[in-house]
């Protein structure tokens, strides 16, 4: 057998581990995360960790209808797993470098849970600064490189799009959850001031600020799908603050202005002619 074959089937062999190791990862990452979540016993995650995690735990904590987006990203990424085993996702070297950041999102979604499981406020943020990053260099990867297809867009970038976006509103909702406890603010109870005597309110749409510009920055770059659950979770952080148990009107409108402004720059990004809003060419832009 000439070397070239030799080379090409070990190629071969390895496109094929690495995708089903990657495929192995959603399938172990999921099941685990349906325990961890307590959906076949132990605690739901709103009530671990002494209901930190709740949709009234702080003043950013999003509405319990805003984690339903889990669905969606999940069936993304069984979408995700299933298609990187065809022939295009194997051969592909786009996906030769997302593929084990990929795999490890995954598996550090299942770690959350189960740390959430334990009720370690710490180590849930932790792992979701840990996810976050690694989320992150999937954009940086998936930026890098257009999407060879309009199947690659949808499962790759559209699906990891969805995850980072939604993870960067639980990140500010995981960061006030662990502040709240070291500050022995119960949940639910509406903070007076923090340290230093800034209002909650003030903290509250500051944070919710940064939240929107890093909305608005992907919108800059082309990219739709974080962008949407960026705006999804800022407007379900709107609809708890403005009713139920920890209304907070002047937070909630913030949220609401919030999410406004991250579609409108998606809108303006979309249909804005290319030497203006947008940071890439149109034929460039992402899910």
């Amino acid at each position: 057998m000439k070397r070239t074959d030799l080379e090409n089937n070990s190629e071969r062999t390895a496109s094929w581990t690495a995708a089903s190791l990657t495929a192995a990862s959603a399938v172990a990452a999921l099941a685990l995360a349906s325990l961890g979540s307590g959906a076949f016993g132990g605690v739901p995650v709103q009530d671990a960790a002494g209901g930190y995690l709740s949709s009234t735990a702080t003043p950013v904590a999003p509405a319990t209808t805003a984690f339903s987006i889990w669905s969606v990203v999940y069936l993304g990424l069984l979408a995700y797993a299933v298609w990187q085993l065809l022939p295009a996702g194997r051969r592909s070297p786009r996906q030769r470098a997302i593929r084990p950041w990929a795999a490890a999102s995954m598996l550090l979604n299942a770690a959350w849970l189960w740390a959430s499981q334990l009720g370690s406020l710490p180590a849930t943020l932790v792992v979701m600064l840990a996810l976050l990053a690694v989320l992150v260099r999937i954009a940086v990867l998936q930026w890098s490189v257009p999407p060879g297809s309009r199947a690659e867009a949808i499962a790759s970038d559209g699906t990891f799009g969805l995850y980072l976006g939604w993870i960067c509103v639980a990140t500010v909702a995981n960061t006030a959850s662990l502040l709240g406890w070291a500050l022995g603010i119960r949940p639910g109870d509406p903070a007076p001031s923090l340290p230093g005597g800034i209002p909650a309110e003030v903290a509250a749409a500051v944070v919710l600020a940064v939240a929107a510009a890093v909305g608005v920055g992907l919108a800059l770059r082309g990219s739709w799908a974080p962008l949407v659950a960026i705006a999804w979770g800022l407007a379900w952080i709107a609809a708890a603050r403005l009713t139920g148990p920890l209304a907070m009107p002047a937070v909630g409108i913030a949220a609401g202005a919030a999410a406004a402004v991250v579609l409108a720059a998606g809108v303006l990004a979309r249909f804005a002619p290319s030497r203006g809003l947008r940071t890439r060419a149109p034929r460039e832009a992402h899910a």
